[in-house]
């Protein structure tokens, strides 16, 4: 009777052993695959090598010039040579871990008829006018003309003529180095109207350490697809002034114009307010002497963090902005003038700061207290104003005054307030910038997602950092081949892209969630469903180890 007992108890073991094993199989070959594949943090791939390979990117930044010969401008023998094409390189000596050539490639040629014509009329004006109407020159190329050494086109004491637009005059000489000596020349007025280390430097500001090329004065804005300029009256005494400015009428016929030349650069917006009773942070001194006030240069900065809280916040707007004031001073304080850091009255009675605006005091005439009644009407002289808000401008994006070769006549700028190669020039610091910003951008975000293993990378943070990688290349790619205006809007959407995947938000989801906060969460989960599993196959392991040392009896 005992033995049915114990073969049933031997059956319910051996289905025992089974559903354990069969649990402990399921747990591990089904379980962990799944739970290890529902819990991974997904990563697309990303191109590190490209990324890392970017540092090591040489910028070769190209100026093609056209060099056209006239008669006489070097000997017949130096002309029969004509055309060929010299190529002038030179390294640009920044501090930066990206090295930066420019090759300045000078095609010569002989001058077409229409081109003897006119350098032949009597004046650089007249000149230009025929030059200019049958061809249209590409961003960033440069046409020197060669006329000859007694030509009266240029006066006797000059050597060279720089113009508003693509265009500039340098003299020949009959010589039988007449080509270096040309070429010489020619290199120096195309350095004054393309690149320079200091245009290059001032791009480089934030990516270069503090040194001469840094200074806080020559840092420029930064390159942005827009920017937001806002003009502001600033009446602290509405009592005494009654203030009249026409910014509309300013603004279309002076900053507009400048504005619109600019476009290339990025996309323009422009406001007006007038702020009432908004007084400086800094009060001015007395100076007896002059019986007027004055603001020394030490107090300079100290003035526009209180009026920036007047000026509404900018942290709405997606561009950077410019603020320029206009500080009527109450009749307190008046006159006011603005000291240099010799103590000598500014002639502008401005100041700006870099990345910020300006500020310009105007002061009411005194004599128009005496014929009239408190308030007294105040008509701005917006000439006057935009003169010097203009002049500014042109500093806060980096367009200095050039600096001209030794006998070089320079026709001053366009009415615009711009001429065409310093636009060029503009171009070129913000393709530079551009490239150095985004390969500073993925640097950074590869280097982050290499540390921290638990970071979210979805497909479109990947796309986003294929597009600015191959935007960088093909910027890089451009600006040898001298084709600025595919490498500026390139250099624009690699800075577009990569700061788009390094502020995208799926990348900070799992950031804080370190390795020991899914242990805490999940052992609860898999504790008790893996003690009983693993108890079991611990007693089978058990028993199936005595079975086999158990002798075998024999008969």
């Amino acid at each position: 009777m005992a033995a049915p007992g114990a073969a049933a108890t031997d059956l319910e073991v051996v289905r025992g052993k089974r559903a354990a094993l069969f649990f402990a199989a399921v747990a591990i070959l089904l379980g962990l695959p799944l739970w290890w594949k529902t819990t991974e943090t997904y990563r697309a791939p990303l191109p590190y090598s490209q990324i890392s390979g970017l540092n090591a990117l040489q910028l070769r930044l190209t100026v093609p010039i056209t060099v056209v010969f006239t008669r006489e401008s070097v000997p017949l023998d130096d002309q029969e040579k004509l055309p060929f094409t010299v190529v002038h390189e030179r390294d640009i000596p920044l501090k930066y871990k990206m090295k930066i050539k420019c090759r300045f490639q000078k095609a010569y040629r002989r001058a077409l008829e229409h081109e003897e014509e006119a350098l032949s009329l009597g004046s650089m004006q007249e000149a230009e006018t025929v030059l200019a109407e049958p061809q249209k020159q590409a961003e960033g190329s440069l046409t020197v003309y060669v006329i000859s050494e007694n030509s009266s086109l240029l006066p006797q004491d000059m050597m060279s003529y720089i113009g508003p637009e693509r265009t500039a005059v340098v003299r020949g000489i009959t010589h039988r180095e007449a080509f270096n000596i040309v070429g010489r020349r020619v290199i120096q007025v195309a350095q004054a109207m393309s690149l320079t280390e200091d245009v290059l430097a001032a791009a480089l500001a934030d990516h270069l350490p503090e040194d001469k090329w840094s200074s806080d004065k020559r840092r420029p804005l930064k390159s942005s697809l827009g920017y937001e300029i806002t003009f502001s009256l600033l009446n602290p005494d509405p009592k005494s002034h009654d203030v009249h400015w026409d910014i509309e009428g300013a603004v279309r016929r002076y900053v507009q114009p400048f504005l619109s030349a600019l476009s290339a650069a990025g996309n323009f917006s422009v406001d007006s307010q007038i702020l009432y009773y908004a007084v400086l942070g800094v009060n001015p001194r007395f100076d007896p002497a002059s019986s007027s006030y004055y603001l020394a240069a030490h107090s300079l900065p100290h003035v526009i963090n209180p009026v920036e809280s007047r000026l509404g916040s900018s942290a709405a707007s997606l561009y950077p902005v410019l603020n320029f004031l206009l500080y009527v001073p109450e009749l307190a304080h008046s006159p006011l003038y603005i000291q240099d850091k010799d103590g000598a009255p500014v002639p502008t009675n401005a100041f700006h700061s870099p990345r910020w605006g300006g500020i310009m005091v105007y002061n009411v005439d005194p004599k128009a207290y005496n014929a009239s009644e408190l308030p007294v009407r105040v008509e701005v002289d917006m000439v006057q104003v935009m003169e010097v808000f203009l002049a500014q401008l042109r500093l806060l994006f980096g367009i200095a005054q050039p600096q001209m070769p030794l006998k070089c006549l320079f026709s001053g700028s366009k009415s615009e307030g711009l001429t065409t190669w310093e636009l060029d020039r503009l171009l070129w610091a913000r393709s530079v910038e551009n490239v150095a910003t985004a390969t500073t951008t993925l640097t950074s975000l590869a280097q982050l997602l290499g540390k921290i293993s638990n970071i979210v990378i979805k497909d479109d943070v990947a796309s986003e950092v294929y597009r600015a990688v191959a935007a960088v290349q093909k910027a890089a790619e451009e600006l040898a081949s001298g084709h600025l205006a595919s490498a500026f809007i390139a250099s624009q959407e690699a800075v577009t892209s990569s700061e788009r995947a390094f502020f995208d938000p799926s990348l900070l989801h799992l950031l804080y969630f370190p390795d020991d906060q899914k242990f805490a969460i999940y052992i609860p989960l898999f504790l008790p469903m893996a003690v009983p599993i693993l108890l079991s196959l611990v007693k089978i392991f058990l028993e199936t180890r005595k079975s086999w040392k158990k002798p075998e009896k024999t008969d």
